[in-house]
């Protein structure tokens, strides 16, 4: 029972990180209807510029305010620049899009911070959380982190002018465009969004996988099952399925024999395709009913 309880709390830790970074698959797919293969790379340039900021002497919570603040305006650039000439190119060209700035973010850190393995500094330390053995600070920290979040997009999207605008720009973007609604910013400000969120989960996993420029793409594999899992339209079903997936991955691995590390992988992978098969909306995901 000991066993058990301590895999679902690793789980629920990990899935912390997969949840977050859900979240910035489904802002962008909300927004431009597409899924962003350089989410994960974007979220590891993020960690690197924070990296950067400490070993010019600040503290964690000043770089980590204002890696957020770069991720941000980051994240609206390249949307500026790079996908709003593509809004009405064909799938494929977007995916070709996608694939091209992960290889540039990938190469331009490699390049700039060898991609040797970096020490990244936890903000709440490694020791066990209360007390207890079965939890460390920082997976409760990290837990702590994604809820917070995930109650202040929920505050910004239900009570603020500009979220309900960009949920309106989303679902129904001819209608808001009738009504005043500037839905080319409101995407520009989504990416904006994903990008910050994104930088979150990197900076919460590097202390874990420790920094280094292809530490995301487990992670964002894991992130789009969570979305998947848990629906590419509902955010709280991102961080539902993150944490879902976390679970499962640490009990598969531990219960089920010959699965090990080496399989979760090929696990989370089979599971996008099973949910996709059987409730391709998600558990929590609305479907999309089209008027022809």
């Amino acid at each position: 029972m000991e066993l058990f309880t301590n895999q679902v709390l690793a789980g629920i830790a990990t899935g912390a990180i997969y949840a977050c970074m859900a979240l910035a698959v489904v802002m962008i797919y909300q927004a431009i209807d597409h899924l962003n293969f350089a989410q994960g790379e974007m979220a590891m340039f993020s960690t690197f510029i924070a990296w950067q900021l400490m070993q010019w002497g600040l503290g964690f919570w000043p770089a980590f305010l204002l890696t957020l603040a770069i991720s941000f305006a980051g994240g609206i650039i390249i949307e500026r620049a790079l996908f709003k000439p593509l809004t009405n190119a064909p799938v494929l060209v977007h995916v070709a899009g996608f694939i091209a700035l992960f290889a540039i973010l990938n190469s331009v850190a490699g390049l700039t911070w060898d991609f040797t393995i970096k020490q990244f500094p936890s903000p709440f330390g490694s020791s066990g959380f209360l007390g207890s053995q079965l939890i460390s600070t920082h997976q409760a920290g990290m837990i702590g982190v994604v809820l917070v979040l995930l109650l202040l997009l929920f505050v910004f999207f239900r009570f603020t002018r500009v979220g309900l605008a960009m949920r309106a720009a989303a679902s129904l973007p001819e209608s808001a465009r009738l009504v005043g609604i500037n839905t080319s910013w409101m995407i520009a400000l989504g990416w904006g969004m994903a990008s910050a969120i994104g930088a979150i989960a990197g900076m919460l996993i590097a202390p874990v996988v420790f920094l280094e420029p292809n530490m995301m793409g487990g992670v964002l594999l894991y992130g789009f099952a969570a979305a998947v899992l848990g629906g590419l339209t509902s955010p709280f079903g991102a961080v539902a399925g993150g944490f879902l997936v976390g679970i499962f991955e640490n009990l598969v691995g531990t219960y089920i024999p010959g699965v090990g590390n080496e399989l979760k992988l090929p696990i989370a992978l089979a599971l996008i395709i099973v949910v996709l098969v059987i409730k391709p909306s998600g558990l929590f995901g609305r479907k999309i009913v089209q008027r022809v």
